[in-house]
């Protein structure tokens, strides 16, 4: 392992129920045809998820809808992540975030854990990138950002979207079962775990 880069929702922070939920209600309220919308728009962008979904007199109303959501949300660190990210910085493993998450809600992010954004090297966010995940670019952006080649990499996700463009990127997949049940992360990473505390104080993966 040369860097590590981290999706942030349902890998670090423990907010992907709540999201779940309220793209789960706008779809209800939009009537759109899926029963599986939260699932669909994991780990893609807003202005992707309004372009696809939503009709272009409704973007600026939920755009206010989702800031208003994220201004109020809380960030629950899941066990483990941040011991883990000080470990890997006291080794001189340079970590990245990679998210769809704007910077508005990074800044709200950084503003309820003190000292977290220290432990990154680099921040992806969406207006980064060009293509959201599933494509590779975020992540393929971090990699670049940290100058490492990004089989380099670990890779750490939970969702679907995610996984897929970690592996299109190239680097070695680690899949966290907090969004997903276990067997069904298998076939798409390298190696699944249950939680980011399942690594602390294991040296073997660090070569």
């Amino acid at each position: 392992m040369k860097a590590a880069l981290f999706d942030l929702d349902g890998v670090l922070v423990n907010t992907e129920p709540l999201y779940s939920q309220f793209w789960g209600e706008m779809g209800k309220k939009y009537d759109l045809p899926y029963d599986d919308f939260a699932d669909r728009i994991k780990g893609t962008t807003l202005p992707q998820i309004l372009d696809t979904y939503f009709a272009p007199e409704l973007h600026q109303e939920i755009t206010a809808a989702v800031e208003a959501h994220d201004a109020n949300m809380e960030f629950p660190l899941f066990p483990g992540a941040i011991e883990f990210l000080t470990q890997l910085n006291q080794r001189g493993i340079p970590c990245a975030v990679v998210t769809s998450s704007g910077a508005d809600k990074m800044e709200h992010l950084w503003q309820s854990h003190p000292g977290m954004r220290e432990l990154f090297s680099a921040v992806v966010i969406d207006s980064d990138v060009t293509h959201s995940k599933p494509d590779p670019e975020p992540f393929l952006v971090a990699a670049k950002k940290l100058g490492v080649d990004p089989k380099d990499c670990w890779i750490f996700e939970d969702s679907f979207n995610g996984l897929l463009s970690a592996r299109r990127a190239g680097g070695f997949v680690v899949g966290l079962a907090t969004t997903n049940p276990l067997h069904e992360l298998e076939y798409k990473a390298d190696v699944v775990i249950d939680s980011l505390s399942d690594l602390l104080g294991n040296d073997e993966i660090f070569g």
